[in-house]
């Protein structure tokens, strides 16, 4: 499944990605699964960084889930 997300600001939290979105169901489990390193970014592991600025046009992905940032 592939979800588009228009970004309101420059950059967002990958925890509250995952919680507004609806793949994680709280902010305590979205830390959880970034910092045991389960999500990716344009195919890639996602490192300890969380923010990035300027993320548009990226794609994350979770268990088979994609996030298209716009």
């Amino acid at each position: 499944m592939v979800q588009k997300f228009k970004l309101e600001d420059e950059y967002i939290e990958l925890n509250k990605l995952l919680k507004v979105t609806g793949l994680c169901g709280s902010g305590g489990m979205a830390k959880v699964i970034t910092n045991e390193g389960r999500v990716k970014v344009d195919r890639g592991l996602w490192n300890s960084v969380k923010k990035m600025q300027n993320p548009k046009r990226q794609t994350w992905s979770f268990q088979g889930n994609f996030i298209e940032l716009e």
